[in-house]
């Protein structure tokens, strides 16, 4: 499996997304440019210019047309995928941390960060079919969550919002309401920040990675905890293959440790656990930084990773790993 080297970011990756047809990857970074990328070959497409501060999330609409960017400018923008074109700009007080389109995209999930006196905040906005009935207005804001919000998705049906980040307490919103419906235990839950949330390909359940070193997989309508993977260094992100039973989980030392430690030829790996077993079946080492964004394509065949290092690696997976036995 030789990966293929993506070079387009002069700076660390925030996050990586493949489009629903799994032929088009977008990727977010610190240099304020989002990126679009042929998903077969890594060729650049394009890039989205109009941020100006780093872009922490991004979604794509189910169709490819539309694009959703958020970023420490303290903006959400709203860009025409084939053209790079603005089509709308949502402004917030504070950085928007994780953006996500409801299923009919009609509808998207804003995470604002603290930010001066502001508190973090889930924001819900309706997407216009034409951007130029956009409007700026939420149709329900939820706080409560003490520090960042790493990520909010959407439950099954666009019923619920689950949300989880520093406070380390995964939460379950009604989106109809802004309703607290369920917590996760804390004796059962993460130590640490989570930091990365990613849902199956049929929403049952749902993956979360967090700093203190673990990965733990959850119900989603119920939240009950169902598997913990264990790792030795912190978890920055998660991944989970539509195809196999695999889990995959980047990491590494926080950035202000990374001097102290041996940098040697990409010492920082993407782990494969099996996810019911979980146990770790293998690595795919490379990055010269902190993995900080994973992404599957949705057709189980290929993965991606974003480090520290501004590289984005793409592997395109061997017959045999299909047949990797436990």
């Amino acid at each position: 499996m030789r990966p293929i080297l993506m070079k387009g970011h002069e700076r660390p990756l925030t996050f990586l997304k493949y489009n629903r047809d799994g032929d088009l990857l977008f990727s977010c970074a610190k240099d304020h440019t989002p990126t679009v990328w042929f998903a077969d070959n890594g060729e650049r497409l394009g890039t989205y210019r109009g941020h100006n501060g780093a872009v922490w999330t991004c979604d794509v609409s189910r169709d490819s047309t539309r694009l959703l960017t958020g970023s420490a400018d303290q903006t959400v923008k709203l860009w025409n995928v084939q053209t790079g074109t603005q089509l709308y700009t949502f402004n917030f007080g504070s950085p928007a941390r994780s953006v996500e389109f409801a299923i009919g995209d009609k509808l998207a999930v804003i995470t604002t960060d603290p930010f001066m006196e502001l508190t973090s905040a889930i924001h819900l906005k309706r997407i216009a079919k034409d951007p130029t009935e956009q409007t700026e207005e939420s149709v329900l804001v939820i706080k409560g969550p003490q520090g960042r919000i790493n990520r909010a998705v959407w439950g099954p049906l666009n019923r619920t919002i689950i949300s989880a980040g520093e406070d380390t307490v995964i939460r379950i919103w009604d989106s109809e309401t802004g309703k607290l419906l369920r917590e996760s235990d804390k004796e059962s839950g993460h130590k640490k920040t989570i930091t990365s949330l990613t849902k199956a390909a049929d929403g049952s359940h749902f993956l979360t990675g967090s700093l203190d070193k673990s990965a733990k997989l959850w119900d989603t309508r119920t939240l009950t905890l169902i598997k913990t993977y264990g790792t030795e260094r912190p978890v920055n992100a998660v991944a989970m293959s539509p195809l196999l039973d695999h889990v995959v989980l980047g990491g590494g030392q926080d950035a202000s440790a990374v001097t102290t430690t041996d940098h040697r030829a990409g010492k920082f790996e993407a782990k494969f656990y099996d996810k019911i077993l979980q146990e770790e079946i293998g690595g795919v080492k490379g990055h010269f930084g902190p993995i900080n964004a994973l992404a599957f394509n949705p057709d189980g065949k290929s993965f991606s990773s974003g480090g520290e290092d501004g590289y984005v690696r793409l592997h395109h997976f061997d017959p045999d790993y299909f047949n990797i036995k436990m």
